[in-house]
């Protein structure tokens, strides 16, 4: 197939799983509904986190970063899913491809990092408490946070700027939800084998790591907690770590599924419901699952509320 110009034709036409389901108006109102819970769950937690002093910790200063995380990475990509389908108009720029790749990537890459360091935090809380506040003050927490957001920026900008620049061919059909790196591959015209192979050494790099780390910790984890002499601090350890170790399965299996399996265990159809559990889905149930069901944060939300809303409405 000839190249096409994007400067040109500076437009691709997404199809997503909204166009390839059998009942597309009932998915886009579960994808607005999701949307909507992760909009008011990460919201929510945010309020929360940065209101109440009792929750100006380590645990729930990372916690924070993840729900923007999560917010910030559904608003990429479900309004406009929405929109699109609802306006019959499936069109993006190359521009604004570019920029939904780096936003996500960015984003994911992120999240990928600090549910990592996040694992870190836990099993210096349990395993090493006494020195918990050492190992976790605020200058390292920053770190933590500035590391996650600036390794993952950086990767994101090489591989989208190194993704755009081959040709496309005369098809503008991107089979998937979003701008991503594999479903782009397949309408360039150009040799892309080396290329694949360092989209898959990014994939390895960047999730491999980060999973050893987690898994590592609560192996470690796991011995502390059923060496405890308090069956409640026992369960209590157990039901935090179980929440954690959700959300980390939840994000890894998509994550590896689209960037480390090799291609011909890959189809359309499962690249487009693989990336709306990692886009829409998992930023709708993670701050359910972390914190909300949460003690410490249902009962900083009354405070929270309690404090700033019920005042205003005495009739309340």
């Amino acid at each position: 197939m000839e190249p096409w110009n994007s400067t040109l034709r500076s437009d691709f036409i997404l199809v997503g799983i909204l166009d390839d389901s059998g009942s597309p108006e009932l998915l886009c109102a579960v994808f607005t509904a999701l949307y909507m819970l992760a909009l008011t769950s990460n919201g929510l937690l945010l309020l929360v986190i940065t209101m109440d002093s009792r929750l100006h910790v380590p645990m729930y200063f990372l916690l924070g970063q993840l729900s923007l995380m999560d917010l910030l990475f559904t608003s990429v990509v479900t309004p406009k899913a929405v929109i699109d389908f609802l306006l019959r108009d499936n069109t993006i720029t190359f521009e604004s491809c570019a920029l939904q790749m780096f936003l996500a990537l960015t984003l994911g890459g992120a999240e990928d990092l600090l549910l990592a360091f996040m694992a870190y935090d836990r099993y210096v809380a349990i395993c090493h408490p006494l020195n918990y506040m050492i190992f976790m003050r605020p200058s390292i927490c920053w770190l933590m946070v500035a590391a996650s957001w600036i390794l993952a920026s950086l990767m994101a900008l090489g591989y989208t700027t190194y993704t755009m620049h081959y040709p496309f061919c005369k098809s503008r059909k991107i089979r998937h939800l979003l701008c991503e790196i594999p479903p782009l591959l397949k309408l360039a015209c150009a040799d892309i084998s080396m290329y694949e192979l360092m989209v898959y050494v990014m994939g390895v790099t960047f999730l491999i790591p980060p999973l050893a780390a987690i898994l590592a910790s609560y192996t470690l984890i796991l011995f502390t907690v059923l060496h405890m002499p308090s069956n409640e601090g026992r369960k209590k350890a157990l039901v935090t770590c179980s929440s954690h170790l959700t959300v980390v399965g939840m994000f890894y299996g998509a994550a590896t599924f689209m960037y480390v399996l090799p291609n011909s265990f890959h189809s359309s159809r499962q690249d487009n419901i693989i990336s709306v559990f990692y886009t829409i889905v998992t930023p709708a149930l993670n701050p359910i699952i972390y914190s909300l069901r949460n003690k410490e944060v249902t009962g900083a939300l009354i405070r929270v509320l309690g404090r700033y809303i019920l005042p205003a409405n005495p009739t309340l």
